[in-house]
């Protein structure tokens, strides 16, 4: 009868290590998800200023295209003014 007992003690324990090892598994994946999550927010949050500012400058690069476009139909202007007088 002890053994039956014995075994019985053995294979609870059995049991209860390998759920241990489960826990500690999954307690293990959820910190490492964790800093994963963290670092991508992160990294997605320098992407939208990295954007941010791409756009910006966009928007300058367009607003100077502008000028330059306006003061070369000026000049343009002027070239022909002196072919046609």
């Amino acid at each position: 009868m002890s053994s039956m007992s014995d075994t019985g003690i053995s294979a609870q324990s059995d049991a209860l290590s390998s759920l241990e090892e489960r826990i500690h598994r999954a307690v293990q994946l959820v910190t490492r998800l964790r800093k994963e999550r963290d670092l991508a927010v992160q990294e997605a949050s320098g992407a939208r200023a990295e954007a941010e500012r791409l756009a910006e400058r966009v928007k300058a690069l367009d607003a100077e295209k502008k000028q330059v476009r306006e003061r070369i139909e000026k000049l343009l202007a002027q070239i022909d003014q002196l072919n046609n007088s």
